[in-house]
Order: structure tokens, then sequence, then C-alpha cells
């Protein structure tokens, strides 16, 4: 074997001929009869042989180079994979988390613009009840039409209540009005129940609130007119007022108002 330091030995007259018939001898299997050769023929032989080993060293060291180059590159793509895909996964998951935050957030905002919604139509709603409730404070002004009414709504709670003896409040302003339609009522609802007439007693101690004024303070009562009729004993009670009326008509009429004021808005 030569090494790099070797390559720079020069072999005497008798190595190359030793040398030389080594070869022969190895090629041919057996040795052959001692020839004379010059020192060129030698010198020529020995730079062959030093040629070849280096031209056999030098592919060598190729092949180790290039295989080395082979396992460094796979190693390297390797690598590169493993933190593309770590990378990869870190943004998605940033992605994700992202996208949750934005979904909590438009989720929050359309809540809020829901209730915001919501509120201002309710407001709405509240402000065309108590427009109507003003309303209703000109319909016992005129007693013309407020006179037959307050005998309907006589008539309808003895059809309700259907009791022989009863107590009847209104408003201290109404009590004249509703005296001078008592009569007539009992007279109607007993023709059309089929009954004795009965008997009804106004009350003069108790009446129901006065009008709601001007300036009117959320915790007072008012009532804008009618009646309420109860049994003697109060278990039985049948209030036909004009506020109690609009309640129960506004409670059941909402849908349609809702519909009639905001249309098929959904929220």
């Amino acid at each position: 074997m030569l090494f790099e330091g070797d390559l720079d030995w020069k072999p005497s007259k008798t190595d190359a001929q030793l040398l030389f018939r080594l070869i022969c001898s190895s090629s041919s299997g057996q040795v052959r009869p001692h020839s004379k050769m010059n020192d060129a023929d030698v010198s020529k032989q020995i730079q062959q042989m030093v040629k070849f080993i280096r031209q056999e060293a030098e592919e060598k060291a190729n092949e180790i180079s290039v295989s080395a180059e082979e396992e460094f590159n796979i190693e390297k793509l390797q690598l590169f994979e493993a933190e593309k895909r770590k990378i990869k996964q870190e943004f998605e998951r940033k992605e994700k988390q992202v996208e949750i935050r934005r979904k909590i957030e438009y989720s929050m905002q359309l809540n809020a613009s829901r209730i915001t919604v919501l509120q201002a139509q309710d407001d709405l709603v509240k402000a065309m009840k108590e427009a109507t409730e003003k309303e209703l404070l000109h319909v016992s002004h005129n007693h013309e039409t407020y006179g037959p009414l307050l005998k309907e709504l006589i008539v309808q709670c003895l059809l309700r209540l259907k009791e022989p003896s009863l107590l009847l409040r209104c408003r201290r302003e109404d009590i004249e009005l509703v005296e001078s339609v008592l009569d007539s009522a009992k007279e109607e609802y007993a023709a059309i129940a089929k009954v004795h007439q009965p008997e009804i007693v106004v009350d003069h101690v108790t009446y129901l609130p006065p009008g709601r004024r001007l300036h009117h303070h959320g915790h007072e009562l008012f009532c804008s007119g009618g009646v309420v009729l109860a049994s003697r004993d109060g278990k039985i009670v049948c209030e036909n007022t004009l506020d109690s009326r609009l309640d129960v008509i506004f409670h059941k009429k909402l849908p349609e108002i809702r519909k009639w004021l905001f249309g098929q808005i959904t929220v």
C-alpha cells in the first residue's frame, strides 16, 4: 500500500527489476527468467504503476466524497422536512386559534347587535303603547260615546260573572255616568242571560284611580275609564277598565304589531 509520502519515493535499479519480476509472476502464475532491463524501462513501468495507484486512490476518494455528500444531503433534507412539518403544525395551530377568536368576537358583536335591535324595537313598541294610553284619556271626555261604552262594559262583566249580587267600582268622575246607564245595563243582561236582574251596589268609598296626568310618574296608579265588578264576597273579580282591555288586546296583537312595524326583520 502506498501512502501520500510514498509517491516521491524513487526505487533503485535492483528494486525496479525485482518489482517488475513480481508483477510479471503474479500475472502469469510463474516467475519468468530474469531478463535484463535498462533503467528507462524500469522507470517507465514504475511511473505507470504509480499513476494507476494514484488513479485508484483518487477514484476511491471521489466515491467517498460523493457518498458523504449524498448522506449529508439526505440528512439535511430530512431535517428540513421535519422543521417544515413542525412550522406547518405550529402555523395551523395558531391559525385555528385566530379563527376561534374571530368567531367568538363575531358572535359577541352579533349578540350585541341583536340586543341593540331588540331593545330599539321594544322601546318603539313601548312608546306606541304609551301613546295609545294617552289617547284613551280622550275617550272619557265625550259623554255621548263614553256612556254607551260604560254600559257595554258593565254588561260584559255581568255575563262573565253571572252573580245575583255584585259590587261595582269606577272612577270618582264617572259615578254619575255609571249610575245613569246601570239600570239599562241590568235589563240588557237579564234579557240576554234570561235571568232576574242582579243587585248591583256602586262603591262610593273606594274608587278606581283617576285618569293619567300630563306629567305622569311611572309609579303612580291611573285609570283611563271603565269599571270593575266583583262578587259581594270579593272572591270573583272582573276588571273591565279601558287600560286592562288595552293590555289584553296589546298582548294578544303584539306579534301582528311587531310584524306591521318591523316586517320580516330577523335578529
